[in-house]
């Protein structure tokens, strides 16, 4: 199978009109895709991009940057991307960065991250994605994990660097710096490097992407992805958001982070889209929304706390209408966000399923629109064989049984599936299980084949017999008036294991009060089970995040932990479900 037809059948199938016809159609592509085997050598950005699509529409906008506060604008077309990463990749064959090499990339959303991550695809060149928002103890770890090769970063982080390579004694061959200091090359030199460079002969299974996972359960790992994995394996994605080549594609996210590898590159880039980056220092929901407007995007992938923010403003002072899709992962989206932006904007927020391990896997379509179940992430994307097992490793066949989301590997191994953890063989064997890949995550199925999302294993609260996820419980929550964001971990108790405690965090206008906890406790019968409404209710102005938007409950865990053995309760605004009489003593 050639790889340009690949792509160009992807384009006309998401060009088709939503329905069954483009879901059997898209069904047939991944049929063939997974019993097809990959050619021994691929590289995307020498065959893909520049051979399909700067060959066939050199002249279109591939990329519109912005910066949401000065409100600074740049465009490049498809040729003039090619160039800037080709003088990139120039300089860094120049300074003996070669095939199998790596390059740290600590820059924000700016479009030489675009330049700098075709340039490492095209020269076979590792890149390692690092947020800005590293601490010093951070890079030290990762430098120490994975020496760096080469760097590229902002002039706000190069001192950070500097420091975390002089104490783990790393001496990279190449420091690229976006604006000036001494001991770096400033990436405005790169500028007078020609605008053409030889592709490097990578195979298809060669690692070309590294990324530290974001240790929402642990120390970070390193998630190893290939020449393939990355490039061919987002077709699922593209194919779950929907973008065509006519799209103004945005994607709301950090280059630090495999969630811009996978919506803000790869997926208008897959298809000829144009690409969108906005630049902020801070989330102005009000900010963001015009430029949305301004530049007309069209396909708009974000995180639940974007979706959040948005729907908390007055969306009729923006005009949205070019909007045609709105999709949203990281974490499962809450039904009452979905149905106040599609209120606004005619459009349903689709809600889908990855990890940085994988592309997209489980999601709703768009020919799913219309026939969504409110709070179901969906079902199996057609490149994975996805399904669930319980803890002994047994397939569950039933609907409604909670159990592991595992990826089947005996019939086909999914093209988006990552390589390795590199350098880790005990993790490998711990994931990878007889004829399972173990996500890390638990779900159940209903009658009718809806996914539904349970939460993290390691997030799952264990009460008395019970087991409760605590996605379900949030989003109860946040359906009452005064929640603007709840995140639900357990807290240890000698009787019960664990009891089920929320985080709650405001919306404008509320406080919190026992007043309030009361009718939250209220608010929360009427909706969920008794065994899994919450026990303890403390109100937060934030909870801890990871960059990418998720909600480290291993932190809200382990802080939990460490009051309870020091016996003090600190400074917080916390209420028990058993101190108010008006709760009937049948439901603790």
């Amino acid at each position: 199978m050639g790889m340009e037809s690949l792509y160009k059948e992807v384009m006309d199938l998401n060009r088709m009109e939503d329905g069954s016809e483009k879901e059997n159609q898209a069904k047939a592509f991944f049929d063939k895709l997974n019993s097809t085997p990959l050619p021994e050598y691929f590289n995307w950005a020498e065959e893909i991009f520049e051979g399909m699509h700067v060959k066939e529409r050199g002249d279109k906008d591939a990329l519109i940057w912005t910066d949401i506060h000065t409100k600074e604008k740049k465009t490049f077309t498809y040729r003039q991307f090619a160039d800037r990463g080709n003088q990139c990749l120039n300089h860094l064959q120049s300074c003996g960065i070669e095939n199998g090499d790596n390059m740290y990339m600590m820059i924000p959303i700016v479009p030489e991250t675009w330049f700098a991550s075709l340039a490492c695809i095209k020269g076979g060149i590792i890149t390692v994605p690092t947020a800005t928002t590293m601490t010093i103890r951070e890079l030290e770890f990762r430098f120490e994990t994975y020496t760096p090769d080469s760097i590229v970063a902002d002039e706000a982080s190069a001192d950070l660097i500097d420091q975390a390579l002089e104490s783990t004694g790393c001496t990279p061959k190449v420091k690229l710096i976006l604006g000036r200091k001494a001991g770096w090359t400033s990436f405005s030199e790169l500028d007078n490097r020609p605008a053409e460079a030889e592709a490097a002969r990578t195979k298809s299974d060669d690692t070309l992407f590294c990324f530290f996972t974001s240790g929402t359960t642990g120390l970070p790992k390193r998630v190893g992805h290939s020449a393939a994995s990355y490039p061919v394996g987002h077709l699922s994605t593209l194919v779950m958001i929907g973008v065509t080549p006519d799209d103004i594609h945005h994607n709301l996210s950090a280059p630090g982070w495999a969630k811009w590898a996978w919506s803000s590159f790869f997926v208008p880039l897959n298809v000829g889209a144009t690409a969108t980056g906005f630049y902020f220092t801070a989330l102005d929901g009000d900010q963001y929304l015009k430029a949305v407007e301004d530049i007309g995007v069209t396909t708009f992938c974000g995180p639940p706390t974007a979706w959040r923010m948005f729907i908390n403003l007055d969306l009729s002072q923006y005009n949205l209408s070019a909007i045609r899709q709105s999709v949203s992962a990281g974490e499962p989206l809450n039904p009452e966000v979905i149905t106040q932006w599609k209120n606004h904007t005619g459009v349903e927020i689709r809600d889908f399923y990855g990890q940085t391990e994988s592309t997209a896997m489980i999601g709703n379509p768009p020919w799913m629109a219309g026939k969504m179940r409110e709070g179901s992430f969906g079902y199996p994307s057609f490149m994975y064989d996805v399904t669930l097992a319980d803890d002994q490793g047994n397939e569950i066949t039933g609907p409604d049984e909670t159990g592991h989301i595992v990826v089947r590997l005996d019939r086909w191994r999914a093209i988006g599936l990552f390589t390795e953890y590199i350098g880790n063989i005990e993790k490998m064997s711990s994931v990878f299980i007889d004829n399972f890949y173990y996500t890390g995550d638990r779900a159940f199925w209903d009658q009718d084949g809806y996914w539904w999302f349970v939460g993290r294993a390691d997030d799952v609260i264990k009460s008395s017999d019970f087991r409760i996820g605590p996605f379900e419980v949030e989003s109860a929550l946040v359906e009452h008036p005064a929640v603007a964001e709840a995140a639900v971990v357990g807290t240890p108790d000698p009787k019960r294991h664990q009891l089920v405690k929320a985080f709650v965090i405001l919306n404008k206008g509320y406080e919190g009060s026992g007043e309030l906890a009361l009718e939250l406790f209220q608010h929360n019968i009427n909706i969920l089970a008794k065994f899994k409404i919450p026990r303890i209710i403390e109100f937060v102005s934030e909870v801890p995040k990871t960059i990418s938007g998720k909600i480290r409950r291993i932190e809200l865990r382990e802080n939990e932990i460490s009051r309870k053995e020091d016996e003090e309760p600190g400074d917080i605004q916390e209420y028990f479900y058993w101190n108010f009489p008006e709760l009937s003593s049948k439901n603790k």
